[in-house]
């Protein structure tokens, strides 16, 4: 089943049992995908990969947003980010434990040869390929750094 059925289905259990909060998350990742769809053409067709990053793009967006709202202590729209994004991330795979991360990191490293911190874009073009939706881009780079040091 395609994102835009399985949201469709979402928003409209969301409305049916009145989760004003739930409906509008899910109808900015509906707005994501028509856009997803719109922007590259009519001819283009949208794969899942697409809208994972999609996906990815609006939950780190909001926690991105959660951060600068926490700064300026505004709690209350922090935490409507905050349910926000955990409402988007419903969509996306499982993430990987840190365990499984350290260790699917290591094994790239190991493959690419990679010695010190030098080496470190090498280890995040493949890592970032291989564990897309898997694991946050800034979690991986952190490992990575901290792996590579």
């Amino acid at each position: 089943m395609s994102l835009e059925v399985t949201i469709n289905q979402a928003i409209k259990e969301a409305m049916l049992a009145k989760q004003k909060e739930r409906l509008e998350a899910l109808r900015a990742v509906k707005n994501g995908v028509i856009l997803l769809k719109t922007e590259k053409g009519i001819h283009y067709t949208v794969t899942a990969d697409d809208e994972l990053k999609m996906l990815q793009k609006q939950v780190k967006q909001r926690k991105e947003s959660a951060e600068i709202y926490t700064q300026q202590n505004r709690p209350e729209l922090a935490e409507k980010e905050l349910f926000e994004a955990k409402i988007i991330e419903e969509f996306l795979p499982d993430q990987m434990s840190a365990s499984d991360l350290e260790k699917a990191v290591r094994d790239i490293i190991g493959r690419v040869g990679a010695q010190s911190a030098k080496d470190m874009g090498k280890v995040m073009g493949v890592a970032s390929k291989e564990l897309a939706g898997k694991a946050e881009g800034k979690a991986i780079s952190e490992l990575v750094k901290k792996l590579l040091s």
